[in-house]
């Protein structure tokens, strides 16, 4: 018998005790709905009590874990060190404050089916519907920053980097993570840069998408951080790609 879930969400938060409560409620009642079997991971920095809720919802439903730490390690790092311990056939993560819809997870499942590796979320298509845009001067410093962004990395294809929501399948999820480094914001970027360098197929996908208007990013210490993050992914030297050394092994004599 194959215990293996068939997907393993993962939730990263920072003092998410107003919002994990019912985004981990739509997310159990969506994948049950679906008959999907299932693992959450709530990866939960801070000390507002998140990790206090997700501990009492495991103790009913064992399928729900969380991790984390007192302090704010970076939603990089804490999405890094669930997809260590993930365990489904698809691996992906969305924000613990529920920006994106769980039911838009029906748009990649067919996708993740036929096998492609990433499958990502997009706010930026002309079919992505954005209920409740973000103010004015962020999504103007964002263009300006997306610009920077993709003659740093070459990521031109992609216009929405930054988006939440994004699925893998396991060996690719294994992979790219265990040679990501960036804990803060930047994440994202170095997933896709990778992703990019190994050829992976990445689909991105029009998404519903609404804005809390609750945001972590500091302005002016989290922006200079992400510009140097971006810059030091275009000269970091990553390890080689487990895949492809197994594929060379392969397709050696």
């Amino acid at each position: 018998m194959d215990d293996q879930p068939k997907i393993s969400i993962i939730f990263p938060a920072y003092n998410e005790a107003r919002s994990i409560l019912g985004t981990l409620q739509e997310a159990v009642q969506y994948l049950e709905k679906r008959k999907l079997s299932y693992e959450i991971i709530v990866s939960a920095d801070g000390t507002d009590g998140t990790r206090e809720i997700v501990a009492e919802l495991s103790k009913t439903n064992p399928r729900i874990q969380g991790i984390g730490s007192p302090e704010r390690r970076g939603k990089g790092k804490g999405i890094r060190n669930a997809v260590a311990m993930a365990s489904g056939k698809w691996i992906g993560f969305s924000d613990a404050d529920n920006k994106t819809p769980i039911t838009e997870l029906d748009k990649f499942i067919p996708l993740l089916e036929k096998g492609t590796e990433v499958v990502i979320g997009s706010r930026g298509s002309r079919q992505s519907l954005i209920e409740n845009p973000q103010p004015l001067y962020r999504r103007v410093g964002a263009k300006g920053f997306a610009v920077f962004m993709h003659i740093i990395t070459g990521l031109w294809g992609f216009v929405d980097t930054q988006c939440g929501f994004k699925f893998f399948q396991a060996d690719i999820a294994h992979d790219l993570f265990s040679r990501q480094q960036i804990d803060g914001y930047m994440f994202d970027v170095e997933i896709l840069y990778l992703a990019k360098k190994e050829g992976y197929r990445i689909e991105q996908v029009p998404i519903r998408w609404r804005d809390d208007g609750d945001s972590r990013l500091q302005l002016l210490s989290g922006n200079i951080r992400n510009v140097w993050d971006v810059i030091s992914i275009r000269f970091r030297n990553y390890s080689p790609s487990a895949i492809k050394v197994s594929q060379e092994k392969i397709l050696t004599p």
